[in-house]
């Protein structure tokens, strides 16, 4: 009697996989803590891409690979929340490196703009939004490592995330490389958009009632809380407030400026970048 014929263990193919093998890519341990997305399907908005072909794309490779897993790394796939093992920090040195080699670049670039003009070009080039911007050309959103909620609630695409590992990638590069290695990939990545023209920047009363009205609120409101100081030069202390959230208050030598200093007031707690913070 003929046995039936049986596929050996050595022919079942392997489960697909997110991770590079072990010699291009080390596994780290926090690859494996709880919570990490899984491998998903090939064309899955959660499938992450090796950190290699993010480095082939800004054109730097790192001599630590750990502190290129961290710099990707979003607190939601840190086992334990420990914060110190997400790319929090390196945002942290990110923004200042950034900032400095920002100015640098437009110092030498605009040798005739004043102070204002390139304050205002500053502001324009390194604000979460143009961050965000550059993080989606280079398309490190597919680079990230994210939990698998934040995965699932397309945190690949979301600007606050996206600007965050934005300047924590300039940090970690700062680390690895340099001053020179950071300096080069600022200029490959903003090089452009720093020659562009100037946009014209909003003042924080402005941006708070464009953020309210993104988020279906009402018109912010402004009421004076107090006034203080002799009559030919007093102080004006202006509260804000929208449904829903707690008033911020702002000071200034007069109502617009308090006006203004309470909208920025609001917005940073908010976590929203006001591009200038007088009125």
């Amino acid at each position: 009697m003929r046995r039936p014929r049986t596929k050996s263990s050595a022919s079942k193919s392997a489960p697909p996989s997110d991770e590079l093998p072990a010699a291009a890519e080390p596994r780290t341990k926090r690859e494996s803590a709880r919570g990490a997305e899984r491998p998903g399907a090939r064309n899955s908005p959660r499938r992450r891409i090796p950190p290699s072909v993010l480095e082939a794309t800004i054109g730097y490779r790192f001599k630590d690979r750990e502190l290129l897993e961290r710099a990707l790394t979003h607190i939601s796939a840190v086992s334990g929340g420990n914060r110190a093992n997400s790319y929090q920090r390196l945002e942290f040195l990110g923004d200042h490196v950034l900032g400095l080699i920002i100015s640098d670049m437009l110092f030498r670039a605009f040798p005739k703009a004043d102070e204002g003009e390139l304050s205002r070009r500053l502001a324009d080039l390194v604000r979460r939004e143009a961050c965000a911007d550059v993080a989606r050309a280079i398309e490190l959103g597919a680079a990230l490592r994210l939990g698998a909620s934040e995965a699932n609630a397309g945190g690949r695409q979301r600007t606050a995330i996206l600007a965050d590992v934005c300047e924590a990638l300039v940090g970690a590069v700062f680390l690895d490389g340099g001053y020179k290695q950071a300096d080069a990939l600022v200029e490959r990545l903003w090089g452009e958009r720093m020659r562009a023209p100037v946009r014209p920047l909003r003042d924080p009363k402005t941006m708070l009632q464009e953020w309210a009205q993104a988020r279906g609120l009402p018109t912010p409101s402004y009421k004076e809380v107090e006034r203080t100081g002799p009559h030919h030069d007093p102080e004006f202390r202006v509260a804000v407030a929208l449904p829903n959230l707690e008033p911020a208050e702002g000071l200034g030598r007069s109502k617009r400026s308090a006006e203004q200093a309470a909208a920025a007031a609001l917005l940073k707690r908010e976590g929203v970048r006001a591009e200038r913070a007088d009125g």
